[in-house]
């Protein structure tokens, strides 16, 4: 037993130090990514090409027309809105459509794609193929139904294309949960994640080693970007399709940079139990993907360490430093979360930090639990994920 003991404490131990070196780091690379924001800010936006907008539209989901009118109220001299969904009764389809007649000075087109190609398990791949081959500019911005944005989006991200050798740039996301203050619980730990547990690790990346990735909501590249990778066919082969595009450019000596212009991304207000899934699904991806990180950023995490910390100190029959270790990684947590969100400006930034301790707990248990299988359930059908992030049905 007092073996047991002493190896919990030492792994309690280890996780917290960890755990504060990690805050440390995301401090400062939030203080610089502050630093490059405001720079960007104050640049004068005067690279204003013409531009495609490529959209992949899947069915309908609340919030959904809201985003869409963010992008035909742009501030751009000349671009093209480009939807694609697989039939023309897709109900994300008509409600573009609709959306559209409100605005008859943007260009605006529709096309559908069919069901995917049996080679293509990423559906939203096989649709950007197909808007791809429509597109009538080659500089491109892509973006996800769910993404949010304000006016000067596009000439922001755009400006990233300036540089000739910049085969692509996307953006940190601050996650908002649809529904505001009416959301479930669960909604507002999957946004504060999706904005403080991802940008963390994406800054903290850029910081050390530069961008060798990209981030799919919303992304700015150049039409040749994805031919120098292999296509769209072998990029549907992937469940992580972003990453796996800024990968490959990166390690061919492209241009692959993270913007500092922050979008929104909009989390469904959904149970427990499919929030959870959903967060797993992702948590599977990244380990298929690049499994060396991923496991190590599980020495990330503060708050499981801090309980074990607490059951050690119980067990010594010192319950107040065990409160206090668990307070430190409270605290730990809090000022991760007001570094990342303070810098990307969320204007729920008191309690998203609060609750930030609570969600870092939960993403361990994500982490701990992508380890347990290589199937997941995505839009009526059962996937299996392999190695290096490719995904096939389950048969």
């Amino acid at each position: 037993m007092n073996v047991l003991l002493h190896l919990l404490f030492y792994i309690a131990l280890t996780g917290s130090v960890t755990s504060s070196i990690y805050c440390g780091m995301v401090m400062v690379a939030a203080a610089r990514f502050g630093l490059r924001k405001r720079r960007d800010e104050r640049t004068p936006a005067d690279f204003l090409p013409p531009l495609s907008v490529l959209k992949p539209l899947h069915g309908t989901e609340p919030g959904l027309e809201r985003n869409l009118e963010t992008f035909f109220e742009q501030d751009y001299p000349e671009f093209e809105l480009l939807f694609c969904t697989r039939h023309e009764s897709d109900e994300g389809m008509q409600l573009a459509r609709r959306v559209a007649q409100r605005y008859p000075h943007v260009d605006a087109r529709f096309v559908t794609c069919g069901e995917p190609m049996p080679k293509f398990h990423n559906a939203k791949v096989f649709s950007l193929e197909k808007l791809d081959s429509v597109a009538r500019h080659d500089l491109y911005i892509t973006s996800d139904a769910d993404v949010r944005v304000a006016p000067d989006y596009l000439r922001r991200m755009v400006q990233n294309l300036k540089d000739p050798n910049c085969a692509l740039a996307s953006c940190v996301y601050l996650g908002t949960a649809y529904g505001g203050d009416e959301a479930s619980f669960a909604s507002h730990l999957d946004a504060v994640g999706k904005s403080v547990e991802m940008t963390s690790g994406v800054l903290v990346a850029d910081m050390i080693e530069g961008t060798k990735f990209a981030l799919g909501a919303t992304m700015a590249t150049r039409r040749s970007s994805f031919e120098r990778v292999g296509g769209f066919g072998l990029l549907g082969e992937f469940y992580a399709d972003d990453f796996e595009l800024g990968n490959r450019l990166a390690k061919q000596g492209a241009g692959v940079k993270m913007a500092t212009h922050v979008i929104q991304l909009m989390v469904q207000d959904t149970p427990f139990r499919l929030s959870f899934r959903n967060q797993l699904r992702w948590m599977q991806s990244t380990r298929r993907s690049r499994p060396w990180g991923h496991l190590g950023s599980g020495l990330t995490f503060a708050m499981p360490f801090g309980l074990m910390g607490l059951v050690w100190e119980l067990a010594s029959g010192r319950p107040v430093a065990g409160l206090l270790w668990l307070g430190a990684m409270v605290v730990n947590r809090w000022l991760q979360a007001w570094a990342i969100l303070g810098v990307m400006r969320d204007p729920d930034l008191l309690r998203s930090v609060f609750i930030y301790p609570l969600r870092d707990l939960l993403g361990s248990i994500l982490w701990a639990g992508s380890y347990g299988g290589d199937k997941f359930y995505y839009r009526g059908t059962i996937y299996r994920m392999k190695d290096g992030g490719r995904v096939e049905a389950s048969k």
